[in-house]
């Protein structure tokens, strides 16, 4: 182990049981972002900011390994995704990549059913890094986020298995503020 590990450890000791206790459940519910919140507020004391927060619960993952119950991938094969625009109330106009992101999982791509009568949104899938790394199989993106070529083969597929047209403003840049499908 480095020593960043090292520190992280003794830190991680320097916390009081209870803390220690609440974060191992955050991590075995792959609930990072509420573990690295509650070790660096409980860590403020011990020196911890929140890189040494971050780095604490990362270690933690790895201690963990399979025994963390990690979120589910959402599906990206056509019969999924068709199944799910299909059980949406409301007639889909169109399918929609959109960029997000958080601490957690940094840049990310969902993929949305838009519909008409009633006008709104469905989120049919979330694709993380992952997620589609996963789905992608080995596939090579060249210079794409892998998040972008997944949503872009399944979300192009999926409309045009129903139809619709497929839009993602900026699947080449990570960019959480591109155009809409409709404003």
């Amino acid at each position: 182990m480095t020593n960043r590990g090292t520190d992280a450890e003794s830190q991680w000791q320097a916390l009081p049981a209870g803390i220690r206790t609440q974060a191992d459940g955050y991590v075995l519910q792959d609930s990072s972002l509420q573990a690295v919140r509650l070790v660096w507020e409980a860590g403020r004391p011990h020196g911890i900011g929140l890189r040494e927060a971050q780095e604490i619960v990362h270690l933690r993952y790895l201690h963990f390994g399979d025994r963390v119950a990690r979120t589910p991938d959402s599906p990206l094969d056509l019969d999924s995704l068709s199944a799910l625009a299909r059980g949406i109330g409301g007639r889909v106009v169109a399918i929609e990549a959109v960029w997000d992101g958080d601490t957690v999982h940094d840049w990310f791509v969902n993929l949305l059913a838009i519909t008409d009568e009633p006008a709104g949104e469905k989120c049919l899938a979330t694709i993380y890094w992952g997620t589609a790394v996963r789905a992608l199989d080995g596939a090579d993106t060249g210079p794409q986020h892998p998040s972008a070529a997944a949503a872009t083969r399944a979300g192009g597929a999926l409309a045009a298995h129903l139809g619709v047209p497929f839009h993602f403003a900026s699947p080449d840049t990570p960019d959480d503020e591109a155009p809409r499908w409709r404003s």
